[in-house]
């Protein structure tokens, strides 16, 4: 009967110890001094278990001081000090770790994570872990370069590439970027990020080139010589030929145009000349000339004597004409005429 009795107890006490959710954490974790940490907290979710309460708690003195606590009403973080730069993880189901941002030497504490789950009975169980955070000054790391695009460091002329320089090691990072030059000179400072941009990349960007890291703490490093190749792209023989054949052809016709302007404009002949014609009353005197439109056509008009005959082209063999009369002497008619018409004066003969 006794030993019945003790088997029922070692069956009830390995269903309440490995029955519930278990926490997993690592005794001890190490952060960069003003850089990020994150604390780990997980635990693998059971059926019939409901997360109700986190919390995270860091020992200061004698009893622990709550930092942050999750429940159905949200997320609360209960001291300043950690205002704006404590979160925790819910996006994973069991995972409640913490992230802390901006770390300073005295965040070196021993760090509680605390779950409570609602049992199916509806009962609660509570497990906590206990971390020790440790903050370090470290020196940064011998930066790496990487390239943001899938060619690696030899690329098509025309596209756009990034080449990053990346380095760890307590935060602020400063990066430089430098070419390497010929003949034993000195590098040349061409970017002091930590992105080197080709938009767009040429073939005169061609060249080795390698980027620096200092932090906080401990000497500058500098990344290995990288070979950045530009290739170009050779136009065939046929084009090169083809693209100046099209420009000695516009250069043809350009002078051809040209010609042709200053040969039509030397074949203008205008003549003015006036005829008085009076009326038998002696109210004044009358002018009439007229404007005879000539083309570039080396044909004379075979009549200079203006009729009522209109064509509306010109270059088909009619003379334009027009008829204008004038009440005063026009002496200097042959400045406002247009150089497109040749004037003729022809004598009134008393009919209009």
């Amino acid at each position: 009967m006794g030993l019945l009795l003790g088997l029922l107890l070692l069956d009830h006490l390995t269903v309440v110890t490995y029955g519930h959710p278990i926490l997993k954490a690592p005794e001890s974790v190490t952060g960069p001094w003003k850089g990020d940490v994150t604390i780990p907290c997980t635990y693998g979710p059971l059926q019939g278990y409901t997360q109700v309460l986190v919390k995270w708690l860091v020992h200061r003195g004698l009893d622990p001081v709550t930092i942050f606590l999750h429940d159905s009403s949200g997320d609360h973080i209960q001291q300043s000090k950690y205002r704006g730069r404590l979160q925790v993880n819910h996006k994973i189901p069991g995972d409640v770790s913490l992230q802390l941002n901006t770390l300073e030497m005295d965040d070196r504490s021993h760090y509680t994570c605390e779950v409570t789950w609602q049992t199916p009975n509806g009962n609660q169980v509570v497990r906590d872990k206990i971390i020790e955070l440790r903050v370090q000054k470290f020196s940064v790391s011998k930066p790496t370069v990487t390239t943001g695009s899938g060619y690696g460091f030899t690329v098509p002329q025309g596209m756009s590439i990034t080449l990053q320089c990346q380095a760890w090691g307590s935060p602020p990072i400063n990066y430089a970027w430098y070419k390497e030059q010929t003949n034993n000179l000195e590098p040349i400072k061409v970017a002091v990020l930590s992105t080197l941009l080709f938009k767009p990349a040429m073939v005169a960007d061609s060249g080795s080139y390698f980027c620096t890291a200092k932090a906080r703490v401990g000497s500058e490093q500098r990344s290995n010589t990288v070979k950045f190749v530009v290739e170009g792209k050779d136009l065939p023989i046929f084009s090169i030929v083809l693209i100046i054949s099209l420009c000695c052809i516009v250069v043809f016709i350009m002078a051809y145009v040209m010609l042709c302007r200053k040969t039509s404009q030397q074949e203008h002949v205008y003549e003015v000349a006036r005829t008085h014609a009076r009326e038998a009353s002696n109210s004044g005197e009358a002018w009439r000339v007229g404007i005879f439109t000539r083309c570039c056509s080396s044909k004379e008009l075979s009549s200079q004597t203006p009729g009522n005959d209109y064509s509306e082209d010109p270059c088909l063999g009619q003379e334009n004409q027009t008829i204008a009369w004038i009440n005063s002497d026009y002496a200097h008619l042959l400045h406002t005429a247009s150089t497109d018409y040749e004037l003729l004066a022809t004598k009134d003969t008393g009919v209009c």
